[in-house]
């Protein structure tokens, strides 16, 4: 019998390594898709939680209104934004929440005082700079609408700079 050169054998320690380097990369991979999975479920539930405080605040200002028809009821927001600069969801979500609850005094008022209502409004939001995440965003009262106890208001968002606000 005959016995083969060693020579034409890997060493151990080669194939040692060779597994090891497949573990590294494929812990590597799953560690990636197991972030970026969680991150979205994070983003989602994020947006979840926004939309149930929006949604549990109309709900209690509907009760409490719901025997007078000329009171505004509800608030909606609407924001638009300028095209070369598009802002991400989550941050137009808490915006529009800052938003709701510095006009939260506006619910319950008459609808036929709009022309005061509107003034006090703009002089709440006139070019309000709110921070969210570190980031400061110019907000602008575009429009603002009432029909049948909805106070609908669009607004424009914009991100200002460090260097065009002089800080």
């Amino acid at each position: 019998m005959r016995v083969p050169p060693t020579h034409r054998f890997r060493p151990f320690y080669q194939v040692a390594s060779i597994f090891v380097l497949g573990m590294v990369v494929g812990s590597i991979v799953y560690n990636s898709l197991y972030h970026a999975s969680y991150n979205k479920l994070w983003l989602v539930n994020e947006q979840q939680q926004l939309k149930i405080a929006q949604y549990e605040e109309d709900i209690k200002s509907l009760k409490k209104y719901s025997k007078q028809s000329t009171v505004i009821k509800e608030i909606k927001i609407r924001s638009e934004q300028n095209d070369k600069q598009p802002l991400d969801p989550l941050i137009i979500k808490e915006l529009v929440r800052l938003m709701g609850e510095d006009l939260a005094a506006l619910r319950g008022r008459n609808v036929f005082d709009i022309d005061t209502d509107s003034k006090l409004t703009r002089s709440l939001l006139s070019d309000k700079i709110y921070t969210v995440r570190e980031k400061d965003y110019k907000v602008q009262i575009k429009t603002m609408l009432v029909m049948e106890g909805v106070l609908q208001i669009w607004v424009s968002i914009d991100h200002v700079d460090a260097k065009s606000t002089g800080a």
